[in-house]
């Protein structure tokens, strides 16, 4: 059996503190367990985001990079936060040496799901309950619901930034100039596809450079399917019963009208590949608002967005923030998260970002990016919302492993029939 990353990462963690106890590794400046007063009586605290804030144009992380600079200078002599940042790609592999190497941020992003249960299970991150019961911090929230995927037996692991939807965003002049409509199910999605090409433009671009930007849409396809993923981890279901193999053909269906180069394309390459208009589609989450209008502006007038065609539920996700349980500022932590979620930041996540914000702070939706009207459209008129199939998994392992397996079968390195055999055989080895 081969080993769960959760178990990996524990045995690691405890290598490291052994080694430390024993003088055999150093901590670095700007981790938790190296965090403390600077001068001045100054409480010195770090945070990890999978952005560069200094080199970025994306919206939402300009917005994140602003919070810090209010928290700074409000909390001047108090308190002070130091980013440590990185790119998407690499984030929780940077993440994991931090912490195996006892230099865990004191306060770091995460996604709900089985990575967040990585940082909860081994006692990584803080329990919140106590900070959100302090002058009323939870009741800002809109309900309690939204921590929902941040809760575990009964405790609060997580604070909830924003909400996003996986859709489809699209050029509606190149639409207009093929003739073509807003597709509503499977059929009409690939009739669209067919006319976009035919009128001499790239139907979609996607990245299977970044598998889980793939596995976004063999989820949907999934879904469609009837794909159940609880009752695949407790065996009462099988990879095998031509479910996954029918999405993986339609998957390899679609990849016909995706852009040549989509097998080495990184996600930044296929967003920007649409918001320079090199192609009609883009199937990526509602956080792409921030990054398309905070790259080509000028776009977002010709940009529409629609739900995958044949699909009731959308995915749906919040980026979240964990607390360090090794800090030695937990005081200085809250406040800074709290910033996250003031009025400020949730008015700019709805009203630049085009996010839609996690408390009952009103916003001018006339100032807000016009495809947040759209994906607010949308989330109404679905009839419920499912989890990335990578995040909504036992394991993060087993969220990697669907991820890589879709991405050979649309190398062609596997078959959709030997794709469910494969998924079938490592559930039975590791999930149940």
């Amino acid at each position: 059996m081969k080993k769960k990353f959760l178990a990996t990462l524990l045995s690691t963690i405890m290598a490291a503190s052994l080694l430390t106890g024993c003088g055999g590794a150093s901590g670095s400046s700007g981790s938790s367990d190296s965090a403390s007063s600077g001068g001045d009586g100054v409480q010195e605290i770090t945070w990890m985001f999978w952005d560069d804030l200094d080199a970025t144009q994306d919206l939402i992380s300009l917005g994140y990079k602003d919070t810090i600079e209010r928290f700074n200078k409000d909390y001047e002599g108090k308190y002070h936060v130091t980013p440590i940042t990185t790119n998407l790609e690499e984030y929780y592999d940077k993440l994991n040496a931090l912490v195996a190497a006892g230099e865990t941020p004191d306060v770091f992003i995460v996604s709900p799901g089985p990575q967040l249960t990585d940082y909860v299970s081994p006692g990584i991150a803080a329990p919140l309950d106590d900070y959100l019961a302090q002058d009323g911090w939870k009741d800002t929230f809109t309900s309690d619901a939204v921590f929902t995927q941040q809760t575990y037996d009964g405790k609060i692991y997580a604070v909830p930034l924003n909400t996003a939807a996986a859709c489809c965003f699209y050029n509606t002049e190149m639409f207009e100039d093929a003739g073509v409509e807003v597709p509503t199910n499977w059929d009409e999605m690939l009739t669209a596809c067919d006319k976009l090409q035919k009128a001499g433009y790239t139907p979609i671009t996607i990245s299977a450079g970044t598998a889980w930007c793939l596995s976004m849409v063999a989820g949907y396809l999934c879904e469609e399917e009837g794909v159940d993923l609880a009752k695949l981890a407790d065996g009462s279901a099988s990879w095998e019963d031509g479910k996954l193999e029918s999405a993986a053909n339609k998957l390899l269906e679609l990849s016909k009208y995706f852009q040549p180069t989509a097998a080495g394309d990184t996600n930044d390459v296929a967003t920007a590949n649409f918001y320079n208009e090199e192609a009609a589609i883009l199937i990526q989450g509602s956080w792409a608002i921030g990054q398309i209008n905070g790259e080509n502006p000028d776009f977002e007038s010709k940009c529409g967005v629609f739900q995958f065609p044949g699909c009731e539920r959308l995915i749906a996700k919040s980026d979240s923030l964990c607390m360090s349980s090794s800090t030695k500022s937990p005081e200085a932590c809250a406040a800074f998260m709290k910033y996250f979620t003031d009025d400020t930041a949730q008015k700019y996540t709805a009203e630049v970002g085009g996010k839609i914000p996690v408390t009952k702070v009103e916003y001018d939706a006339s100032k807000a990016p016009a495809q947040l009207a759209y994906v607010m459209d949308i989330f109404e008129n679905a009839k419920g919302t499912f989890g990335f199939y990578n995040e909504s998994m036992p394991t993060t392992e087993t969220g990697s492993h669907f991820d890589d397996t879709m991405v050979s079968v649309f190398l062609g390195d596997m078959t959709p029939a030997e794709a469910a055999t494969d998924m079938e055989e490592f559930y039975n080895a590791n999930c149940r």
